[in-house]
This record gives structure tokens, C-alpha cells and sequence, in this order.
């Protein structure tokens, strides 16, 4: 049986690696590290600067000392399209020999600019009918990604898509409900934040949406007149209840201001969805990403959803080695790191989608 690989996300304000050994006792977590980017290193997942990609991983890499390593990373944004289609039951080579002509009637791109996968789920619906994940991804992004690690000397193997890397997360670590109910995982990350709305263990619903923490680090840093890095310390300091008491006027308003705009285009996605599945009803949404930490974003989402609001904590069945990590910084940053931990969860041979 092949080895977990390591987990790597590479997101547009930071890059997450987590790793990750199982043995009689369950999943135990041996590496987890977060190195932060400048802005506009990376926008709307489209590396910008790989130079300095190659460089913060290889930073990464020395921390924690990963060497050279098979590595599974996440891709997202407006060159990833994910679609669930329908086709008429059949054998899985027709399957395969039949989805290049369907993909070309779902996805907005030329079928030679894309790399396609696909995974059957559960055959719901009219008789004689399959479901179909389908997933499109621009190569020359791909091939961006995988030259960045092998530049880090680092072996790819896995590429999947940053929503259903989250739902390999949920799983792992909810277990006693991730196969009972409708429920929407929400990860907000920096500039994109992925949704995908599950049902008893299948992805329904999919969505990138083009909002992220840094809205709420634009809007400190406009209406506060604060610099980046003195916004990004208030957005992430804005919900301790210590740090607020030195906060400067009209901090609070900016961050409830911001969350209701984040929740709500957020919302209006689940609830398109929603409204053409009569027969679904959300039970809780899960909140991850560096910013679900922001209460008042959770507050917001609970308002709106009508329904739970929890903080995703991906490490919640992982035992963590505290010979090898600070289990604070774990328990602090643990939310950022559903992506990442998605990931340390596959193994060199997996289907990527």
C-alpha cells in the first residue's frame, strides 16, 4: 500500500503542508506548517511569481523537514470547472470513452485546453440514469503547479479540486455524521471561497465563490486608514475579546459590515442550489479557512442559513504528536488547514477527483 503523501496547499496568502502517519491507534498528525505569502503572489489560483512560490516551500520544506516527498496539492478558481451531469447507465469503458464528447457540452473552455476527470457517485434519480462528477481544469495551470514542485524538489502525484479535499477532511474527522444529512462545508480562504454542499456523504453542489478574508483586510486597511499588515492583525485579533478592548473605533462595524457581504454571496449560492432540491434541507454548515475563526462571519451565516454554524476542526480524530509540534499552534491554526489535511489523507494511485 502506497504512503500518505504530504498534503500541500498552496493558497494566495499562504501555503499549508501537512503530514500525517496511521497506524493501530488511527491517523496521527507529525507535521503541520504554514508558510505566508505576500499579496499578489498568487490571484484567483493562477501562479504569478514561481520563483517565490518554489522559495516559500523550499522554506516549508527546510521547517519542517520534508525533503523530497510524493506531495497532493488542490486547485480552484475560474480555470477549475465542476459539474454533475447525468448519462444513461452503461459499462465504465463506454463511460470513459464517452465523457470527452460530454464535457464538451458542460465546460466553457476548448477541449484541448483542459485536462478532464470524472467520478460516478451514487445512481440517484430516473432509472437506468448515472450521476457524474465531472471535473475540467486548465493544463497550462496544471503544468504552472507541478513545474512550482518539482522546482522544490518535490515529487506531485495527486491533483484534486480544494472543495472535495475539504469533504476528504469532514470525513475524516466527523465520521459519526458525515453520512447523515445535508450539510455545506464552506471554506473561506483568502480570495476564493469553496462550498460544496453534501448529502450523506455525496457532493451535490460545488461552487467557487470570489470572496475571501481579504475583503475584510481591504476594508480595515481603506476605512481604518491602517497599513496590510496592521488590517490583517485586526481582522485575525477582531474576535479575542482582549485584544477588541484596544481595538480602534469602528473596527466592529467594518468586520459585521464585510461578514454580512461574505455570507450573503455565499448564501445566495447555497440557496440557488437548494431551492431546485425540494427535497433536501440543510442541517449545519461547517466553517473553515483562515477566516472562520471571525465571529462574526459565523454569526452572519447563522442568521442567513437558518441552521448551526461550526467551526471545522479537521485534526478532530488525529492524535497530534506533541514530541514534534506546539498542540496550540495546531488547536489555533487547525481550520486553515482542511485543505491541507484533505490532502495528507491520499495516497500516490488515488483518482484525482
Amino acid at each position: 500500500m502506497a504512503s500518505p503523501c504530504v498534503g500541500l496547499d498552496i493558497g494566495s496568502s499562504s501555503i499549508k503542508a501537512v503530514s500525517v502517519e496511521t497506524g493501530r491507534r488511527g491517523a496521527r498528525l507529525v507535521r503541520f506548517g504554514i508558510e505566508y505569502l505576500q499579496p499578489q503572489v498568487i490571484v484567483d489560483g493562477a501562479l504569478m511569481d514561481q520563483a517565490t512560490v518554489v522559495e516559500a516551500i523550499g522554506r516549508l520544506k527546510a521547517a519542517l523537514g520534508i525533503g523530497t516527498r510524493d506531495v497532493a496539492i488542490a486547485i480552484s478558481g475560474h480555470s477549475v470547472i465542476v459539474k454533475k451531469i447525468q448519462m444513461a447507465a452503461m459499462s465504465r469503458e463506454a463511460i470513459a470513452e464517452r465523457i470527452p464528447a460530454e464535457a464538451e457540452q458542460h465546460i466553457p473552455f476548448k477541449r484541448d485546453e483542459v485536462d478532464i476527470d470524472y467520478q460516478i457517485v451514487s445512481p440517484k434519480g430516473a432509472p437506468g440514469q448515472l450521476e457524474i462528477i465531472l471535473v475540467a481544469a486548465k493544463k497550462d495551470m496544471i503544468a504552472d503547479y507541478l513545474q512550482v514542485l518539482r522546482d522544490a524538489k518535490l515529487r506531485p502525484v495527486v491533483v484534486d479540486v480544494a472543495a472535495f479535499s475539504v469533504q476528504n477532511a469532514f470525513e475524516a474527522a466527523y465520521p459519526d455524521v458525515a453520512k447523515a444529512g445535508t450539510v455545506a462545508l464552506v471554506h473561506v480562504g483568502n480570495a476564493l471561497t469553496h462550498v460544496n454542499v453534501v448529502n450523506n456523504g455525496v457532493s451535490l453542489f460545488v461552487r467557487d465563490v470570489t470572496v475571501g478574508g481579504a475583503g475584510f483586510t481591504e476594508e480595515i486597511q481603506r476605512r481604518l486608514h491602517v497599513s496590510h499588515e496592521q488590517a490583517e492583525h485586526l481582522k485575525l485579533t477582531a474576535s479575542d475579546p482582549e485584544a477588541a478592548k484596544a481595538a480602534p473605533p469602528g473596527l466592529a462595524a467594518v468586520m459585521k459590515e464585510v461578514a454580512e457581504s461574505t455570507s450573503t454571496k455565499v448564501q445566495r449560492s447555497i440557496d440557488f442550489f437548494l431551492a431546485s432540491s425540494a427535497d433536501l434541507k440543510l442541517s449545519r454548515i461547517y466553517l473553515s479557512g483562515g477566516t472562520a475563526g471571525v465571529v462574526a462571519l459565523a454569526q452572519q451565516f447563522e442568521q442567513r442559513g437558518k441552521v448551526p454554524v461550526e467551526i471545522l476542526n479537521p485534526f478532530r480524530k488525529t492524535l497530534v504528536d506533541d514530541t514534534k509540534l506546539d498542540p496550540e499552534f495546531v488547536k489555533r491554526h487547525a481550520a486553515e488547514a482542511a485543505v491541507a489535511f484533505g490532502l495528507a489523507l491520499r495516497r500516490s494511485g488515488d483518482s484525482d477527483a
